[in-house]
């Protein structure tokens, strides 16, 4: 009889121990999914209507560069990220080690982080720099004038389609760059590396439907809704 009781009592310890280690197995389990959870890239929500910024770029044009570029390049990279087993753990990882995946997964990681940080930088009620963001360019290039007229032979000389950036470098200054295509100063391919602050697409689409071929037109009314309150938390 004592034998009889001895055997369910190791029995039921058996299934305790085998219950239990299901559990953690289990728990395991789930972890190890969970952290292969890949990034998904998304679009940010357009802070104003799309008339928002006439006459300076033109409501036709924000809703198809919007719905429509800013879109396919969303779908594009998500593809490239599920296709390629990407498993980056944040958007700035992935850029910073893009040499590592496909063009398309360059091109159109760029083209949502770009295209998301430059909806952010544009503003309807646009004022001019002051404060700390004024200071840094004006220890950076000399004055204000100085830096607009930097910037926009940057936005204007860069050849085919690209970005005009702002950037904070390692040394905490200011440093104007270009850069081809849908590529930022956060990838490690592009030739000068730094944070963006403040970034101007130079892509037809951005402007054609109103400016035609006159891109420098486009860059001097750029600076009426340049959103200089968020390049100031950008650069905290």
């Amino acid at each position: 009889m004592s034998t009889r009781r001895n055997f369910f009592k190791n029995t039921a310890k058996m299934g305790l121990a085998i219950a239990i280690s299901a559990t953690i197995l289990g728990d395991l389990s789930f972890a190890q999914t969970a952290s292969k959870v890949r990034l998904q890239f998304k679009q940010v929500t357009l802070p104003y209507a799309y008339d928002a910024l006439e006459p300076n770029i033109d409501a036709q044009t924000m809703e198809i560069h919007y719905t429509r570029h800013h879109v396919s390049y969303l779908k594009a990279v998500n593809e490239a990220i599920e296709a390629e087993k990407i498993e980056e753990p944040s958007e700035e990882q992935f850029l910073a080690n893009i040499s590592k995946y496909s063009v398309k997964a360059r091109n159109n990681a760029g083209g949502t982080w770009n295209h998301n940080f430059f909806w952010e930088s544009l503003s309807p009620k646009s004022s001019l720099p002051s404060g700390k963001v004024l200071r840094l360019i004006e220890e950076s290039f000399g004055s204000f004038d100085a830096f607009k007229q930097q910037f926009e032979v940057a936005a204007t000389t860069r050849f085919g389609s690209g970005w005009a950036w702002l950037i904070l470098d390692d040394s905490g200054k200011l440093k104007i760059t270009s850069t081809p295509n849908q590529d930022n100063p956060l990838m490690d391919v592009a030739e000068v590396r730094g944070i963006p602050v403040l970034g101007l697409d130079v892509w037809e689409h951005a402007y054609y439907l109103k400016y035609q071929n006159k891109r420098a037109d486009y860059i001097k009314n750029w600076w009426n809704i340049v959103n200089w309150k968020k390049v100031a938390e950008r650069i905290g």
